[in-house]
């Protein structure tokens, strides 16, 4: 039988249970309890649509249940941190249709409600053995821990839903071809003139009966042309990819049931691809090399020599040349990676990572200039809402949120005419300047926010001694003796004659 916990009470019998600044009976973990594995992809689809699970990820915990019935359920434990996360968590868990635990060790106990603002205590604890025991308004019940759920395992054998409105937006795609068709795709890609660059990679055999790996070609595109998208998403043996997180994708026409951007459980230095049609996932543990296309063009090379008469005169490139320019977009929001914090903006930085999570600090990466802070983080920077938003449109070229740059040329062909070196990440900033920030000069935050700490040693002797000095102090004695016939011959007379009058 649970009972409600009063306002400013303090004593708790649940193990482990202690109340937080709100006065919220809360335990160091959080728990979730669902019905089944459908139940689990449900809650993780609908958290992930809102929020990031990259504070919840590194201390999340999923595991199959058994009961003294036999019935299997799922859990999920996190460290609670605050009772705002909790609350989060319980509208989604009660949404999916869980439960919603708080505790410790083994005993968890509801966590509050409507019903009970303050949380919910136990009236009597459970004598068990099992792993766990859950207490319930509705039930008690103890629970052995069956095996444990890999949510990275879970992501890779969840099959993405169709969904035809999906890839349909312009961006960078990945493209993977049969042996037999990447040359074709690549001459295909040269003669449209398409800027992508291919690589040649290797999976482990089908089956013990192969006697090779299995080959297939795998293009990086920046932006397809809407004319090619039909034959190449219709053609057998082809698969064109959208990325959805940095090391994942999702084939085109599809939708993988978790926002797997909020799900940072994938190698930026690999590739993970999500097929649909009820194919598995490839997956790559590293990218294979990558080349340009133009390298496999065909050449010819035939023989005289060029005649003067045969040159044309060409014109300087500067004839024709235009400056860059920024103008405001009306297309939506995406690839948000990186923001600038101007000078003046430095003190709201400060404040603000306060409020910030641990997984946030240690993955936001800022480089300090004289122009300001430049902040870069790879799942998007809605997690640190300060400074001016931007959006990478190419690997180490930033646009500001909201603004295309005219002409409106590829990101690659931008990039070569700013001319940066290698390692160097360019910033177009709206007044019309180009910074550029080396890539060595960006630090975790988390390393670069906080200042050093002060501290004295502590001294053992003071200026009397110290302890010594105390430990040598002689202790008095005191010895008690008899009274006699006049106990007060010590008492000066004039005192008693003072006191007397007074009395009077």
């Amino acid at each position: 039988m649970l009972e409600r916990v009063a306002v400013h009470q303090t004593r708790l019998r649940t193990p482990g249970l202690g109340l937080d600044a709100k006065g919220v009976a809360i335990g160091a973990k959080g728990l979730v309890l669902l019905p089944s594995l459908d139940r689990l992809v449900a809650f993780l689809a609908l958290y992930s649509r809102q929020a990031s699970l990259a504070d919840v990820l590194r201390t999340l915990a999923v595991e199959v249940v058994v009961s003294k019935l036999k019935a299997r359920e799922v859990t999920l434990t996190f460290a609670a941190e605050s009772s705002d996360r909790m609350d989060r968590i319980a509208e989604f868990a009660r949404l999916s249709g869980g439960f919603t635990f708080t505790g410790t060790s083994r005993h968890f106990v509801q966590y509050r409600d409507a019903a009970a603002p303050f949380g919910y205590d136990v009236g009597q604890i459970v004598a068990a053995d099992a792993a766990l025991v859950l207490y319930h308004g509705a039930f008690t019940q103890q629970y052995d821990t069956e095996r444990k759920i890999d949510v990275r395992s879970l992501l890779l054998r969840l099959e993405p839903r169709v969904d035809p409105s999906a890839g349909t937006d312009p961006g960078p795609r990945w493209i993977v071809a049969e042996a037999g068709l990447g040359p074709a795709l690549v001459q295909y890609f040269i003669r449209s003139a398409v800027d992508a660059e291919v690589g040649l990679a290797e999976w482990p055999p089908a089956s013990s009966f192969d006697d090779g790996p299995v080959l297939r070609y795998l293009f990086r595109v920046p932006a397809i042309p809407p004319r090619m998208l039909p034959l190449l998403t219709r053609t057998p043996g082809l698969g064109v990819f959208v990325p959805a997180a940095p090391g994942a994708a999702v084939e085109t026409g599809f939708r993988h049931a978790v926002n797997l951007r909020a799900c940072p459980l994938f190698s930026e230095a690999g590739v993970v691809l999500f097929r649909g049609h009820g194919a598995g996932a490839l997956e790559l543990a590293s990218l294979p090399a990558l080349g340009d296309v133009n390298a496999f063009a065909r050449v010819e090379v035939r023989g005289g020599e060029l005649g003067a008469s045969g040159v044309a005169r060409v014109l300087a490139r500067g004839a024709v040349s235009i400056p860059l320019r920024l103008v405001p977009s009306t297309e939506p929001l995406r690839s948000v990676t990186a923001s600038f914090v101007r000078a003046e903006e430095l003190p709201l930085l400060r404040r603000i990572a306060y409020a910030l999570g641990p997984e946030t600090l240690r993955r936001v990466r800022v480089a300090f200039t004289a122009e300001g802070a430049f902040l870069r983080h790879p799942m998007g920077m809605e997690a640190v809402p300060v400074g001016e938003f931007y959006r990478e449109i190419h690997p180490g070229l930033h646009v500001p949120a909201g603004y295309d740059a005219v002409p409106s040329v590829a990101p690659e062909v931008l990039h070569r005419a700013l001319g940066a070196p290698p390692g160097v990440a360019l910033f177009l900033l709206r007044d019309g300047r180009t910074v550029g920030v080396p890539s060595d000069a960006f630090v975790p935050l988390e390393a670069a926010i906080l200042e050093a700490q002060a501290w004295l040693p502590a001294s053992t002797r003071g200026p009397d001694g110290g302890l010594e000095a105390a430990l040598a102090t002689e202790i008095p004695e005191l010895v008690l003796g008899p009274v006699g016939i006049r106990p007060l011959r010590d008492v000066d007379s004039a005192a008693g004659d003072a006191d007397a009058g007074t009395g009077g």
